[in-house]
């Protein structure tokens, strides 16, 4: 139970061998009997002389499909391994010559050729259903270990009527059980910190802030272990206080990253957030232990206190929104600093919650802002039509934040694709301004750019359907 527990951390749980448990063992002997599908049309020593050409083709596919059985059955480690790999391009070659065997329409060389194609696609199958883990051959051996000590200490005693016998031996069985278990787990470990190790999918190059967050990666898979030997008591270096600290650390340095001009960037700064997001969870449920009330998010005094915050938020919004004056900045500002003082107790729940709380805050804000600084333009016979260009932009999305603002439907409706293709096509319309070298010009069209990317993540953050 320990071992699935751990397991379960890494979000897909272990099979424990099953898929070979059952199987390996009667496949490994089929493997290596490997009689083939044309017995009758061979003797003892090979195929029989004056035999059809097609049946000696067959015969020596055969002969390849025995040696590479040997080694699918031996196979331990993951798809993404180079030596399962090499097995699987040589299956598919063997099962590509096979079909290309040429039968002549006769119906006992068609079955021959079907019954090789069958086993060449059983032993493919075999090869992916047991590329779970890179040490798979050992956990089950392990498996195998510890049930053989249940078997011999406790089911075999009590069968034979020596029940009293297997009590008192029971600590020293215990202790081996225990002896197994570990042994398991660090299989398992090893195993999947290989499997979890985060991927690296943009290069340094793509973005400024790519190779920042390439090092918290690391450090996040690093994290992810120290997690794990925490958890199982493997490792008493740390405490999970401290990892707690070194993961929020990382998530404050991602905030601090501008990566707004970026939608790849950004969604690949997304994923390692909830990376550790997830981590900071498994911390917080340790820490807690049995004191689940604190969890209980609906009696939560910092969430009860970012609902009220919210539904007052609502309120303002809805009066800009009917009324389109300004005077409720000071009070949104407030609102703001109140939210900034909410305990979130390490939650990554009452942290998002908070996080959402404060964008909609600031969405209403750079409307507001927009809408006067639309108000006081006063463009001069001089302006550079480049400029001019900007400004028309800005007066449009901020007719389409008001939308966005009182948007309150999914991503499936209609009014949704049309607000999305709408902010769409005016990025492409700054894009196509030419600054013609203005430096006020660029610096506008750069913040007009991001004006408008920030109304599209309020709106995908409006409709994510994200829940406590």
């Amino acid at each position: 139970m320990a071992v699935r527990w751990l397991c379960s951390l890494f979000g897909k749980p272990f099979d424990g061998g099953k898929r070979t448990m059952d199987h390996g063992s009667q496949q490994q002997q089929q493997t290596q009997q490997m009689p083939g599908p044309f017995q009758g049309f061979a003797g003892p020593q090979g195929p029989c002389p004056g035999q059809h050409p097609t049946l000696v083709r067959l015969d020596e596919l055969q002969r390849e499909v025995a040696m590479l059985g040997q080694q699918v059955c031996s196979f331990s480690g993951l798809q993404s391994d180079r030596e399962y790999k090499r097995l699987e391009r040589e299956l598919t070659q063997l099962l590509l010559e096979v079909d290309q065997v040429e039968t002549e329409g006769r119906m006992e060389l068609q079955q021959a050729r079907k019954r090789a194609a069958g086993e060449v696609e059983g032993l493919l199958r075999y090869l992916e259903g047991n590329a779970t883990h890179p040490s798979r051959l050992a956990i089950e051996e392990l498996s195998r270990e510890a049930q053989s000590l249940l078997l011999a200490g406790v089911v075999a005693p009590f069968r034979q009527g020596q029940a009293q016998n297997a009590s008192e031996t029971g600590e020293e069985l215990v202790e081996a059980v225990q002896d197994v278990a570990m042994r398991l787990a660090q299989e398992v470990l090893e195993g999947r910190v290989r499997m979890h190790t985060l991927a690296l999918p943009l290069s340094d190059e793509t973005h400024e802030a790519v190779q920042r967050i390439n090092q918290v990666m690391v450090q996040v898979s690093g994290a992810r272990c120290q997690l794990v030997a925490l958890l199982m008591g493997l490792s008493g270096r740390d405490s999970c206080a401290h990892l707690a600290r070194v993961l929020t650390e990382l998530l404050v340095e991602l905030d601090a990253l501008d990566v707004s001009s970026n939608t790849a960037v950004r969604n690949y700064r997304k994923q390692v957030v909830e990376e550790i997001n997830g981590l900071l969870k498994h911390i917080d449920l340790e820490g807690e232990g049995d004191d689940t009330f604190r969890y209980d998010l609906a009696q939560n005094d910092s969430i009860r206190e970012i609902e009220a915050i919210r539904g007052r938020v609502s309120v303002l919004r809805g009066e800009v929104l009917r009324q389109g004056v300004a005077g409720q900045g000071a009070e949104l500002q407030s609102l703001l600093t109140h939210l900034d003082e909410v305990d979130t107790g390490r939650n990554p729940c009452i942290r998002e919650a908070r996080r959402r709380a404060v964008l909609e805050i600031q969405a209403v804000i750079t409307y507001l802002d927009l809408r006067e600084a639309l108000g006081r333009r006063e463009p001069g016979p001089d302006e550079p039509p480049p400029h001019a260009a900007v400004w028309r932009v800005l007066a449009s999305l901020s007719d389409l934040q008001a939308q966005v603002l009182g948007f309150d439907g999914k991503r499936a409706d209609k009014s949704y694709m049309v607000l999305e293709e709408l902010l769409t096509k005016q990025l492409l319309a700054l894009d196509a301004v030419d600054p013609q070298g203005d430096q006020g010009t660029k610096t506008a069209r750069k913040q007009a750019v991001k004006y408008a990317q920030n109304i599209l993540s309020y709106l995908d953050m409006k409709t994510d359907e994200w829940e406590y």
